[in-house]
């Protein structure tokens, strides 16, 4: 069984990688190809090229990268037709997904299409729902509302829940990572996310800099950490040389989970990170900011309360979202100073993230296992 997966980011990279594993527990003659990132490479895939290439969001962002885009949609086209696969699973990074599916549905190879990770239509491009059935078969959903945004459009869709509660989040050793940095037990950790894409840690990074500085001249107590990951870790690395805070770079996944079990907060970007510091029990806030441009349509086009998933998975506000005009250290640093003060919002994050923890946690299987199930059967019924 050959199975094509195509991850465009860090985060559809992670789920992956996990999606290997499961599958490889259950099919030992299960072959895989594409495009994917460390993770996935580290779980056997050699991918076709590197989605750093690919880590860009914004429209103001994207625009000067799109010859360079269109080349790589163009060979991953052209190595799918080689390759024969039994399956395409794009995952996440629907943007990208989206032109290689259509393309190979125009193509009429024969080949079942599935996409893992719904896109947000709940926020924006509701039409979307509408027209996903032409060039995918099955679609695999993270959060238990998203079915119903597609299914009324000819589209199978299937949730196979989050991948967070699958991770290693929560068996983090907070211990062993201060004996491992030399970080005193008297210090307090903050840990500080500026996300996965070039243009994320060039506009948040600094803000967040500045933000520990503040925090730092107040608390000369605090330690920070910066978790980062292979594509823009040379970017974070630079950006961090001239800083005079007590900070510890890390890129290891494991030693992430194992400084989130050691911070008393942390600062991070919205996304997938922001879920796990919640499955964790991490207070934190979430900071976020995009060119004015790109601001500009979001505002326009988006029809969302929340762009946390914790907050929008509760219906309510359980953690700060300071977005575009508000992403300013002044603000994260009261914020990061009334969590580590047990305030109003610390008593809510604690008592939000029991509830979001119940709500992902339910089912025998793994998220990965359920994928594997759903996908297996989707490639039995095409053969008949």
């Amino acid at each position: 069984m050959k199975i094509y997966l195509i991850a465009g980011e860090p985060s559809g990279d992670l789920l992956g990688s996990r999606f290997m594993k499961a599958m490889r527990l259950s099919h030992s003659d299960v072959e895989f190809c594409g495009v994917g990132g460390e993770s996935m490479e580290n779980a056997g895939l050699k991918s076709l090229f590197d989605i750093s290439d690919l880590a860009v969001m914004g429209l103001a962002e994207v625009i000067p990268s799109i010859p360079k885009i269109l080349g790589l949609i163009k060979k991953t086209v052209k190595d799918i037709e080689t390759q024969k696969p039994d399956v395409i699973m794009t995952i996440d990074s629907w943007s990208f997904g989206a032109r290689i599916q259509k393309i190979i549905r125009r193509k009429k190879l024969g080949i079942p299409q599935v996409h893992y990770v719904a896109p947000q239509v709940w926020a924006w491009k509701k039409k979307r729902a509408k027209t996903m059935y032409k060039y995918v078969d099955l679609l695999l959903t993270l959060l238990p509302q998203e079915p119903k945004y597609f299914t009324p459009y000819k589209l199978e869709a299937v949730c196979v829940g989050h991948p967070v509660i699958e991770s290693q989040v929560v068996h983090g050793d907070g211990e062993a990572f201060r004996h491992k940095y030399g970080i005193a037990d008297n210090k307090t950790v903050i840990t500080v996310l500026p996300g996965s894409r070039h243009n994320e840690v060039s506009l948040l990074l600094p803000v967040f800099l500045q933000s520990a500085k503040m925090l730092f001249a107040k608390n000369p107590d605090l330690h920070f950490v910066i978790p980062t990951v292979k594509t823009v870790a040379e970017r974070v690395k630079k950006m961090c040389q001239e800083t005079d805070l007590p900070l510890t770079l890390i890129e290891d996944e494991k030693e992430r989970y194992d400084a989130f079990k050691a911070s008393s907060a942390a600062i991070a970007a919205s996304g997938t990170v922001a879920l796990e510091l919640a499955i964790a029990g991490v207070p934190h806030i979430v900071g976020y900011k995009v060119s004015p441009l790109t601001g500009w349509f979001a505002k326009r086009f988006l029809h969302i309360q929340f762009v946390n998933l914790s907050n929008i998975i509760l219906g309510r506000e359980i953690i700060p979202e300071l977005l575009q005009e508000r992403c300013i250290p002044v603000n994260i640093s009261l914020y990061i100073e009334g969590l580590l003060n047990h305030d109003d919002w610390y008593d809510k994050q604690i008592d939000g993230f029991k509830k979001v923890c119940t709500l992902l946690g339910q089912g025998e299987q793994t998220p990965s296992e359920k994928a594997c199930d759903i996908v297996c059967k989707l490639i039995e019924k095409w053969k008949k």
